[in-house]
């Protein structure tokens, strides 16, 4: 069996399983874990309060004006590398006929020359987003392993991405191969790592927002 096709046949088989498996276990772990029960009434009632936690949810995703001197241009780089690695996942043409292959549904894509210059730029903003960790004293004491490697592996998506596209370093289908398997290692370290932060971010926003409207504190 080549490289290529046990990339694309018996690793991401095993990539997917891990990853789907993975996932719905983080998430009723999360569901199962013991709360606090609340005896007291919410200061404005259960709709208000859950009403208020959605705006929280949409609210804390951007940082207030007092604070945004001070972390305005990591908030800036966040949002920009995860806008990049939201186009280039899912508007590059052969991104695409993977997900229909898989689900059936296919849209509108983006012409390959933009998309490379945006993953680019989005690779640039990833060693950006590495340098500030490093430079920044407190950031690096908090930063531990699962930190750099979900950086790593991310990274490493699309660094063998973009050398299958320019046709550098090794044959093309040597360079698809080593793309769809540093696929396959993300969606295996998925599950484990800071990257299952997408699936918790905005839940965990709405229901902190939900408890605090509680209290009548104000959201």
């Amino acid at each position: 069996m080549e490289l290529l096709e046990f990339a694309r046949g018996p690793a991401l088989k095993v990539a997917l399983v891990v990853f789907c498996f993975g996932v719905l276990w983080r998430l009723v772990g999360t569901v199962l874990l013991r709360y606090h029960r609340h005896l007291s009434e919410p200061r404005d009632g259960y709709f208000k309060a859950f009403m208020l936690g959605l705006l929280v949810g949409g609210s804390r995703s951007w940082p207030h004006k007092q604070y945004i001197k001070r972390t305005g241009y990591g908030e800036a780089l966040g949002y920009a590398y995860h806008i990049g690695l939201f186009i280039v996942i899912l508007f590059f043409a052969p991104h695409v006929l993977f997900i229909k292959s898989l689900f059936g549904v296919s849209w509108p894509t983006l012409p390959s020359g933009i998309v490379t210059i945006i993953a680019v730029l989005t690779f640039t903003l990833l060693l950006a987003v590495l340098f500030r960790r490093l430079a920044h004293r407190v950031l690096r004491r908090l930063s531990n392993f699962d930190d750099y490697f979900s950086w790593f592996v991310t990274t490493l998506v699309i660094v063998t991405g973009l050398m299958a596209t320019a046709h550098f370093g090794a044959r093309y289908e040597t360079l698809l191969a080593w793309h769809i398997l540093s696929f396959d290692l993300l969606l295996i370290w998925y599950p484990f790592g800071k990257l299952m932060h997408a699936f918790y971010i905005f839940p965990s926003r709405i229901i902190n927002g939900y408890f605090l409207a509680r209290k009548g504190a104000p959201s």
